[in-house]
This record gives structure tokens, sequence and C-alpha cells, in this order.
């Protein structure tokens, strides 16, 4: 028996990247990965970046699979799961949280944590999540065709031309007398325009909130899509930004590729360390800056009810309006009796009802008519 050429020794790790691959849903051809065999001899790699673009080119993964097979690369490649963005990083950039337990609570698997969506824990699951197909409910709709109009508006700092205003139109008005002999007949006016005021959504993702994750996931993306300058987080355990996710047009793609980014579903709950993190990155902390701010969430924490207060208080000195929106209130009379809602109900503008689509998008479209904080 005449035994086949044997490969090179180095190449069995490239090989065995591909077979990963396989193993973790990614469709890869027995010809895709000589064709990466082939683009890395091309290549003559001096970075292990040139084997990554290596593998996009010729592996071929899909867009909503980018974060996975990013992470899959630097499991294998580097040794270690590169959660943590960098500061340029906008596509993917993940906030880790530290336990702060003393060592008595491991993390639960995924199976065992909050299977009712009922209560709060504390313990971090990194699980993953899929989300079915759904209709456009009607909440969805009049939020796609009334947010242009009706979402809060600020002053900017250029001028346009009006019938009154504060300001004089001298370029306007000696172009006109030119027309006119010399003579001032009218003098024009002008005023600031108005432009969109920027809205931060902040996501629950936790177990507590399981119920109503996927709704909210389909509000933000119809809300990213009907108005500008729209930010959306999510939080458990962790803080992750997925406003470049659910910028894709289809719905089903997007919270797919938000799916991907997303490391905690159902698990833990510590808002405080959450929005404290938000505010410690200076890139996300200037996107509350004079936002209309709207968090959903039970409000169920679990860790350190202090941290918080504190972050909510400092969100709120930055934030145009913030509104927390809750399932627990279920009508106007609705008064807070946790002890994180208690704790933090004298620095939010607005505790309303959140534990619907419709609830929600009254209160989102009704920002305009409410006062800055």
């Amino acid at each position: 028996m005449i035994a086949g050429p044997q490969l090179p020794r180095a190449v069995g790790v490239f090989i065995s990247f591909a077979a990963l691959l396989r193993v973790n849903g990614f469709a890869v051809a027995p010809e895709q990965t000589t064709a990466f065999l082939a683009a890395i001899e091309l290549l003559g790699p001096r970075h292990v970046e040139d084997i990554r673009q290596a593998g996009l080119a010729t592996l071929a993964p899909p867009p909503e699979r980018r974060a996975t097979y990013d992470r899959l690369f630097d499991l294998h490649f580097r040794g270690s799961d590169s959660f943590e963005g960098t500061a340029s990083d906008e596509d993917e950039q993940i906030v880790r949280l530290q336990e702060e337990g003393r060592g008595q609570e491991e993390p639960l698997a995924s199976d065992d944590i909050n299977e009712s969506g009922l209560t709060a824990a504390r313990a971090e699951a990194l699980v993953d999540r899929r989300f079915a197909q759904g209709l456009t409910g009607d909440a969805l709709r009049r939020l796609a065709r009334e947010a242009p109009r009706r979402l809060p508006r600020r002053r900017g700092h250029r001028r346009m031309r009006a019938r009154r205003g504060p300001f004089a139109d001298l370029r306007r008005t000696l172009r006109d007398s030119v027309r006119n002999d010399g003579e001032i007949l009218r003098l024009g006016r002008l005023r600031r325009r108005s432009r969109p005021r920027k809205v931060l959504l902040l996501i629950d993702v936790s177990g507590s909130m399981k119920q109503r994750t996927e709704e909210n996931m389909r509000l933000a993306h119809a809300l990213m899509h009907a108005a500008p300058n729209v930010e959306v987080f999510t939080f458990g355990t962790r803080l992750t930004r997925v406003t470049r996710a659910l910028r894709v047009k289809r719905a089903e793609q997007a919270l797919n590729a938000a799916a991907h980014l997303v490391s905690d579903w159902d698990g833990g709950t510590r808002i405080g360390d959450a929005l404290q993190a938000f505010l410690a990155v200076p890139r996300f902390a200037a996107y509350a800056r004079g936002a209309a701010v709207v968090i959903l969430s039970d409000g169920l924490e679990r860790g350190d009810v202090s941290a918080l207060r504190d972050a909510v208080a400092k969100l709120s000195l930055q934030a145009w309006r913030l509104s927390w929106l809750t399932p627990l209130a279920t009508g106007p009379g609705f008064q807070p009796q946790t002890e994180a809602l208690l704790a933090i109900a004298r620095f939010v503008d607005d505790l309303a009802g959140g534990g619907s689509s419709a609830a929600i998008v009254s209160h989102v479209l009704s920002l305009a008519r409410r006062k800055a904080a």
C-alpha cells in the first residue's frame, strides 16, 4: 500500500481552523480550505491579521456571523477569546464586567438559568439566542410612520430663512436692495434650524426580562430605521453596543447579527455595573449627552444598589431626559416597590410602563411634548 504525501506540520493549524469553523456551523467546503492554504502561501503572512484577511476572502463567513468568526479566529490563533473591543472597534465593542462575588457563586449552565424568565439572578451565563421570524405589529408600524415627525428635536447651530426670526439676514437684504435700486423694502430674517435629538436606548436582556427581550429588540430595530442618531446597547451582566448590527435593513438579519454579538442573553442582572461601564467609556458616555435616554428594564437589580443609584444619577445629569420603562408598572398610579427602583426614582424623569410594545412606542412618541429635565 502506497502512502499519500504527508502535509507539512505547519499546515495543520490552518486545517484545524477550517474544521473548527465547520463544528460551529460554518459552511466550509474542501475547496475553500485549499484556497485558504494557497492564499496563506501567496501572502507569506508576516502578521496574524494577514491570516485573518485570507480566511475572510476564501472561507467567506456570512456578514451576520462575522463576529463569531473573529472570536473563533482569536481563540484558535491567539489562544484567547477577544471579547474586549478596542476604542476603534465599533462593530463589536463589548465591555466585560467582572464578577464581584468572593468565589462562592459559579456561573450556571445556560440550561439552568431562569427557565421561566420570572426571577432575577446575579450569576453570569454566556448563551446564544435565536430570534424567530415575526410579523411587524401595529405598534412598530406606528413607530415607523410617526417617528420622523414626532420624536424630540433640538435647535441646531445653522440658520435658515424665515418670515420671523431673531437674526437679520443681511446678505439677502442687500441682494434684494440691489434689485430695487438700493431701496430696502423688507428686512430678511433668519432662525436656527431644528435637528433630530439623539436617542439612546438601553435594553435589559437578563433572565427576568426574557419574555420582553425579542419584542424590545424588534422595537429597537424599527426605531433605528425610523430616525437618525439612535444608539442601542444591551446589558445583563455585560454591556454590548449593537447599533451597527441593527443598521441592517431586514429585521431577521439584523437580530441574528445582534444575537452573535451579545453573549449574556437571559443571564444574570447587574444593571449598576453595566451602567457604570457605559459611563466609564468616554465614547459611550458621549452618546448620552443631550440625548433622550430610554432604559427598558424591570429594575430587579441583584448587584450593588448604590452602584446603580450613582450611575443613574450621573446619567441623568448628561441626558436631556431620562425615562425608565419597566414591565412592573401596570397602571398610571404605579409606585415603585423594589429596592432598586426606589433608589433611582428621584433621578429619573419618567418611571412608566414598559410591558408592551404599544406602551413603549406611545411613550417614545410623546417625548417631544415633554420638557427637558
